[in-house]
């Protein structure tokens, strides 16, 4: 399973940005998809969850700017961000939960490559 994660820019404070992430390869079915950050010298952090169901979680830090979304048919999950801020820099990653056969037990976790994104002040 690979996962392959675009849209990372140089946007203004303000300003806004879409990530995309697609999900290709041996894949039956994909439990849920996220977007983690990882800042430069910090840990990195979950940003946003979105579960097949349609449970949506938010770090407390993008609440009311980004938005999570995904198109199950086609294994994609995006992120809006909006009124962006320099804080929000950070190299962004996608992470999907796939099953690649319909009785495997737990899920495996793959993640994206990355896409970084800067918020100039």
């Amino acid at each position: 399973v690979q996962l392959q994660a675009s849209g990372g820019g140089l946007v203004q404070g303000g300003g806004s940005l879409t990530l995309s992430c697609a999900a290709s390869g041996n894949i039956f079915r994909i439990d849920a998809m996220a977007w983690y950050r990882q800042a430069p010298g910090k840990e990195r952090e979950s940003v946003a969850f979105k579960d097949t169901g349609g449970t949506t979680t938010y770090a407390d830090s993008v609440k009311g700017r980004f938005t999570i979304s995904r198109d199950n048919t086609k294994n994609t999950v995006h992120l809006q961000m909006n009124n962006l801020k320099p804080e929000d820099t950070a190299v962004y990653y996608c992470n999907a939960l796939v099953r690649s056969t319909p009785t495997m037990g737990f899920p495996r976790a793959y993640w994206g490559q990355g896409t970084l994104v800067t918020v100039s002040s």
